[in-house]
């Protein structure tokens, strides 16, 4: 049974990392063949946001007139005119699939004017270009958007002029998004959300909103109810380009009574700002290059200094939950220590659900280990109907690979068998063909009579 526990850590971590294409075995392809087709979402169900109008302003001020940096800007943007969208490159099926999907989104939901062109010159140019091109001129950058920049090529001979600051920006014309071609088609759909959703609206992650993909902490793959609310928020009639921050502060509580009347009936709760130090701690302790030991002081540094602020909610879990992951091979019980900190944290704070099924994903992994998949099972199926919501095809692909599991160990093995092969749907969209091949297949085609071997 640790063989599984072992599986099921490597693949969740794997959903975390590029996937690489390389040749396969014969064999491999032989079962490929059988593989279910890949699965995709195709109905989006955000929650709507849920907190006081109130808090919602200071959000959207704080997303928009700051830098992922820090970097203080001077006026608030936005497109003024119809904004046109053009895929260029090398794009994949999936990503033009995902593309329509997210246009639909924006219109339907944040009520914004935004169509797909075909040709000639766009608004927003999203480029595929390759992983390699992209860590060419940002080495830890996953995707990126630039100001005034219609081409990859454009970009990498301008970058380092005027044109390409966001603090100069006083309105937005044209804009390039750099997406790599060569990951796994959610990879690429969330580098779209992200990156799109930038394109029209806050340029800022902050890490005290738990439902929102602007966020560093990547818990959130798909824009949100809040991310919707945000957008069309930006997109009033009565805010525009150029506006300073007093301006936009003094238009919002107007625009969000409008908007979102329930958050007038919600008290304001208090929020204290995410020192620079526990931002960077956290990001250092997130850089695999650093090695494990450097990264695990710079995590017990950010859970301190969580502590220190006196905080309660999903900052002050995130650090023990970067701790399990880092540790759940070479100290398994520590880590699950760490990983019952973490809940501990989030079933106190509410809107953490997608928070608390990441971490399932590693729970039940130690509940199998010791024979006990039957007792997790409910556990299991709560954060599977979490997951699909949040439609994040890696973390449900896994989770259903251990809820496969934990009904093998109860002896439903058909049941088990169907329920693996729909984790091999959702694990081709969520992780990438070759990543399934390595990491699924090989148990997928043995069948459930040989997954208890070596325990």
């Amino acid at each position: 049974m640790m063989r599984w526990a072992v599986i099921l850590a490597g693949l969740a971590l794997t959903g975390c990392a590029t996937v690489e294409t390389s040749e396969v075995p014969t064999r491999v392809h032989v079962i490929e063949e059988k593989l279910p087709p890949t699965k995709s979402f195709s109905r989006s169900s955000p929650t709507p946001a849920s907190r006081s109008n109130a808090n919602i302003a200071d959000d959207f001020v704080s997303l928009h007139f700051a830098l992922e940096g820090g970097a203080q800007l001077p006026v608030f943007t936005r497109f003024e005119t119809p904004i046109t969208v053009r895929l260029t490159g090398a794009p994949t099926p999936s990503m033009q699939r995902d593309l329509t999907r997210l246009l639909n989104r924006l219109r339907n939901e944040a009520g914004i004017n935004i169509s797909q062109i075909s040709e000639g010159s766009a608004n927003i140019t999203i480029e595929a270009v390759s992983q390699e091109q992209i860590h060419e001129v940002l080495p830890q950058a996953a995707c990126f958007v630039v100001p005034n920049s219609s081409s990859f090529e454009e970009y990498r001979r301008d970058r380092r002029k005027q044109k390409s600051s966001w603090s100069r920006l006083r309105s937005r014309e044209r804009l390039g998004i750099f997406i790599p071609y060569d990951v796994s088609p959610q990879e690429k759909r969330d580098c779209l959300h992200e990156e799109i959703a930038q394109a029209l609206g806050p340029l800022n992650d902050l890490y005290h909103l738990p439902d929102s993909v602007f966020n560093d902490d990547n818990i959130h793959t798909v824009l949100t109810g809040f991310d919707m609310l945000i957008l069309r928020t930006a997109y009033s009639p009565e805010l525009r380009s150029s506006m300073t921050r007093e301006q936009v502060e003094a238009a919002l509580p107007g625009i969000l009574s409008l908007l979102n009347p329930r958050g007038d009936t919600l008290p304001a709760q208090q929020v204290s700002e995410t020192p620079r130090e526990w931002i960077n701690a956290i990001q250092r302790s997130l850089r695999p290059s650093r090695g494990t030991q450097r990264r695990q002081r710079d995590a017990q540094l950010a859970a301190r200094i969580g502590k220190e602020q006196g905080w309660t909610d999903h900052r002050r879990a995130y650090p023990y939950y970067v701790m399990g992951r880092m540790g759940q091979f070479d100290n398994p019980q520590e880590a699950f220590r760490n990983y019952q900190i973490a809940l501990q944290y989030l079933r106190a704070t509410p809107g953490t659900e997608v928070h608390q099924a990441y971490i399932t994903t590693q729970t039940a992994a130690f509940a199998l280990a010791q024979g006990k998949g039957p007792e997790v099972l409910p556990e299991l199926n709560k954060a599977i109907d979490v997951m699909t919501r949040a439609e994040n095809a890696s973390q449900l692909a896994t989770l259903l690979l251990l809820k496969s599991e934990a009904l093998n160990q109860a002896g439903r093995t058909a049941q088990a068998r169907s329920v693996r092969l729909d984790s091999l749907a959702w694990a081709r969209y969520g992780f990438g063909s070759e990543t399934v091949v390595r990491s699924l297949m090989q148990d997928v085609a043995e069948g459930p009579s040989n997954n208890n071997r070596g325990g």
